[in-house]
C-alpha cells in the first residue's frame, strides 16, 4: 500500500473514537500491551512525561516539548487528535513522522490487527512508541487520549506525570461527577513518580492527595508554587508576569499562544520544569523564556485562539466542552469588536445544552458540522440552540459557513470558529484565499502548511 492507502486502511478498518465515539473506546489495556509486546516493548526504551487533563493538556504537552527541544534534548511528542494530517500526532523535534514509517509499521502490524482487532487509537499509540524507540529520543511527551487510568498511553512509567485540570467532559465514559472523572485521570499517577497538578477544585483535591500518597508519588500543585501577577497582549504575544511563592522578584514570559487560558497552563509548565530540574534535566530559565516564544513554530501547535485574518478578526479555537467554551467566552469579552459571529459545530456525545446555555444571545450564529459520523447535524444543532434564544442559519460545511460570515461581517467584527476540533481542522486554505483574495495572516501560516492534500 502507498501512504494514502495506508491512512485509508487505518481510518476505515479500525474503530476510531473521533469518528464513532464511545464504541471505539476499549476499557482495558489488553490490546495495547499485546501490541507493544509484539514490538518488543518500545515504551520501555525511552524516558517520558505523561500529560492528562480535561483541558490544556495539548498546550502543556507542546510547551514542554518546545522547552526540552530548546534545551538540546531529542524530544518526541505524541498528541491527539490531529487537525489536518495524521502525522501531526507523532513528532520528533517538531518534525512529523515519515510517511514511510507509517506504511512500514502498518504492514508489520497487520497480522496482529487481524488477530486482536485493536482500535485506531491503540494502533497509533503503539506506532508512536515504536517510532520514539527507533529514533532513540531522549524523552517523549505523551498526551493522554481520554481519561487516564484505562487510556492506551497508560502503560508507560514516566519521569513525571502531569494533570492539568479536571472538568466536565466525556462523562458517558469517565463518570458523572468531578470526583469520578478525577479518579480516572489520576490513574496516570505511578509508584514514586512525581506528579504535578495544574488546577484543583475542592471536589478533586482529596482524590489526588489520596492516590499520590498510596503510590508514594511526590505531589506538587502548580497554583500553590507560583501565581500570575499580571498579563497583557503585546505584538501578537501573551506576556505573563509570574511570581514564585517564596520570592519577591517577578519573571516575564512571552508566549506565541495568545489565549488568556494559557496563563493557567504556563504555571503547570513551569512547575513541571522545576520537577524535571530536580531530577537532573538541564533546563535553565533562558531556555524556558526562549522556547515559549516559538511553541507553534517548534512543535506545530495550532487551533488555540488562532487568528487567521484581520479586519474582520477571524479566530479558530478548538474549544469543545463547557470549560473550554467558558474560557473562550472570557477571551471574546476582552477582545475589542463590534458584532460577534460564531461558526459552531459539535459532536453528538458532548454536553450540548450546557454549552449552548452559556453562549451569548446577541451573536450571529452559523450552525454547521464536521464531516464525521459523530457530528450533530446542523439542523438539529440549530433547533436545540433556538431553545436558548440563539439565532442563525445552517450550513452543510464549515467552509460555506465561513464564507457566509465573511459576507456579513464588517471590518470591526469578530468571527469565531469553535465547538469541535474536527470542525477547525476542516477550514481550508482555498476558502480563505477565495474569501479575502490573499494568504492567511502570517502568524497562522503554519496551520495551513499542514494541508498537503491529506483528507483526514
Amino acid at each position: 500500500m502507498d501512504y494514502q492507502q495506508t491512512i485509508d486502511y487505518l481510518f476505515t478498518k479500525l474503530p476510531m473514537f473521533s469518528r464513532i465515539g464511545a464504541a471505539a473506546f476499549k476499557k482495558d489495556l489488553t490490546n495495547t500491551i499485546a501490541l507493544c509486546d509484539f514490538l518488543d516493548n518500545p515504551q520501555s526504551k525511552f524516558k517520558s512525561i505523561h500529560v492528562a487533563g480535561t483541558n490544556g493538556k495539548g498546550s502543556v504537552s507542546h510547551m514542554l516539548a518546545a522547552i526540552l527541544q530548546t534545551a538540546g534534548y531529542k524530544t518526541g511528542l505524541y498528541t491527539s487528535p490531529h487537525l489536518k494530517d495524521f502525522r501531526e500526532r507523532i513528532r520528533v523535534n517538531g518534525k512529523m513522522v515519515a510517511e514511510k514509517f507509517v506504511i512500514d509499521f502498518t504492514e508489520k502490524i497487520k497480522p496482529l490487527i487481524r488477530q486482536i482487532e485493536p482500535s485506531f487509537f491503540e494502533i497509533t499509540v503503539a506506532m508512536a512508541f515504536d517510532y520514539f524507540a527507533r529514533e532513540k529520543v531522549d524523552i517523549a511527551i505523551i498526551e493522554v487520549g481520554l481519561g487516564g487510568r484505562l487510556d492506551s498511553t497508560n502503560i508507560i512509567t514516566p519521569e513525571l506525570s502531569v494533570i492539568t485540570n479536571i472538568g466536565w467532559d466525556h462523562m458517558n465514559m469517565l463518570g458523572d461527577s468531578l470526583e469520578k472523572i478525577a479518579f480516572e485521570k489520576a490513574g496516570v499517577i505511578k509508584e514514586q513518580v512525581p506528579v504535578v497538578i495544574g488546577e484543583t477544585l475542592p471536589e478533586t483535591l482529596s482524590i489526588f492527595s489520596t492516590i499520590a500518597k498510596e503510590k508514594d508519588a511526590p505531589l506538587s500543585f502548580a497554583s500553590q508554587t507560583r501565581q500570575v501577577m499580571d498579563w497583557r497582549w503585546e505584538k501578537n504575544e501573551l506576556v505573563i508576569e509570574v511570581a514564585d511563592a517564596h520570592r519577591t522578584d517577578h519573571k516575564k514570559y512571552h508566549l506565541d499562544l495568545p489565549g488568556i487560558y494559557q496563563t493557567r497552563n504556563l504555571l503547570t509548565v513551569l512547575e513541571a520544569c522545576s520537577q524535571l530540574q530536580q531530577r537532573g534535566w538541564n533546563i535553565d530559565e533562558p531556555t524556558i523564556q526562549l522556547s515559549l516564544k516559538q511553541v507553534k513554530k517548534m512543535t506545530g501547535l495550532h487551533g488555540r485562539w488562532e487568528v487567521i485574518h484581520h479586519s474582520p478578526t477571524v479566530v479558530l479555537d478548538v474549544a469543545h466542552n463547557i470549560d473550554g467554551i467558558s474560557q473562550l467566552l472570557q477571551q471574546i469579552e476582552l477582545t475589542g469588536h463590534q458584532e460577534l459571529h460564531i461558526i459552531i459545530g459539535m459532536v453528538k456525545d458532548k454536553e450540548i445544552d450546557d454549552i449552548l446555555s452559556v453562549l451569548p444571545k446577541e451573536a450571529h450564529y452559523y450552525f454547521t458540522k464536521a464531516g464525521i459520523p459523530r457530528a450533530l447535524p446542523e439542523e438539529q444543532l440549530q433547533k436545540r440552540a433556538a431553545q436558548f434564544k440563539l439565532k442563525g442559519k445552517t450550513f452543510s460545511t464549515v467552509n460555506t459557513a465561513l464564507y457566509a460570515a465573511s459576507l456579513n461581517a464588517c471590518k470591526e467584527d469578530l468571527v469565531i470558529v469553535c465547538g469541535s476540533i474536527f470542525l477547525v481542522g476542516e477550514i481550508s486554505l482555498h476558502t480563505v484565499r477565495e474569501i479575502w483574495g490573499k494568504e492567511p495572516y502570517s502568524l497562522a501560516a503554519g496551520f495551513f502548511e499542514m494541508l498537503g492534500g491529506i483528507g483526514h
